[in-house]
């Protein structure tokens, strides 16, 4: 045997990793137990979803009768009424107008924050860090604070009841949290990467279109996740600046009006949950791969 061979791999290190993993070592008791812990979690977390779910296609009578547990011992009796029900009483139109309000009272907020954001990293200017305090002082605001003013201001302007006052009022709402978050992940990127920028002649605003942008898309789509569930799932502020009219009802005023005034038509409401769960889902999915990492940095670095 040659002086220079490698010594054979220690035994019990090499029974601590799975062939089927790729040589990684194996989860421990400890991993297995947190495994575990986590499954469980997630099946409590879920019971009631899948509650919602079972009892959105059971008959009126049969869930004013019986708890949707009972479905698991008896045969099914399963109905759409319930679905169709809601979307004959407008659900469909309110499906529309929270599209109408959610998307434009996502992206201003955005676009705008961004400016200000890359104004307060990376541009020099009297003032800047007051200014910047006060945006997130701002934070501390409540909400129902600001309602009779705005209210008051946009009855004056005589926007009261469009879409415009309710995107600008959850422009506002969404602003201190935004510019905060933006403006900490952007002052955390490379600067040696906006210095090259200037040394190849790039302005301020093609620097931050063309290269600001493409890399804090983990911040943007992490804001967006927040701003778009909040207002899609708003109450308070479609109430006030719009209204109950149904032809600018939002689905959850939408679903406050299924309910019925003693909540006598309360089944209605497991249907009409999962028809407004959906949009919220597919955004949450489509963008959830950049929500820790956008969320994470955007709230540390700075």
């Amino acid at each position: 045997m040659s002086a220079n061979a490698a010594p054979a791999p220690d035994t019990e290190e090499w029974s601590d990793t799975d062939a089927t993993s790729g040589g990684g070592p194996r989860p421990g008791a400890g991993g297995w137990i947190v495994r575990i812990a986590l499954a469980v979690i997630v099946l409590v977390w879920t019971i009631p979803t899948i509650g919602l779910l079972v009892s959105s296609f059971r008959p009126e009578a049969a869930v004013r009768t019986s708890g949707w547990w009972s479905q698991i011992t008896t045969p099914l009796d399963w109905t759409l009424e319930n679905y169709a029900t809601v979307l004959d009483g407008g659900m469909g139109a309110a499906f529309v107008n929270s599209l109408a309000v959610s998307i434009p009272a996502t992206v201003i907020p955005i676009l705008a924050a961004a400016f200000a954001a890359y104004a307060f990293a990376w541009m020099e200017f009297r003032g800047r860090e007051v200014m910047f305090v006060v945006f997130v002082a701002l934070l501390v605001v409540p909400l129902q604070v600001a309602l009779v003013p705005m209210l008051r201001m946009y009855s004056s302007l005589g926007i009261t009841g469009t879409f415009l006052a309710v995107w600008l009022a959850h422009t506002a709402f969404g602003m201190p949290l935004a510019v905060y978050l933006f403006r900490n992940y952007m002052g955390s990127l490379p600067r040696e990467v906006i210095e090259s920028a200037k040394v190849d002649g790039a302005g301020h605003f093609q620097t931050f279109w063309r290269l600001i942008i493409p890399l804090s898309v983990p911040a943007l789509a992490a804001y967006a996740i927040f701003q778009f569930l909040w207002v899609w799932n708003d109450l308070l502020v479609a109430l006030v600046f719009l209204g109950g009219s149904p032809d600018v009802q939002v689905v959850t005023l939408n679903l406050a009006s299924l309910l019925g005034s003693q909540g006598q038509a309360w089944h209605l409401l497991t249907a009409g949950a999962f028809i407004t769960m959906t949009v919220p889902l597919i955004v949450f999915f489509s963008l959830q791969r950049y929500f820790v990492r956008g969320l994470t940095a955007g709230s540390v670095k700075g």
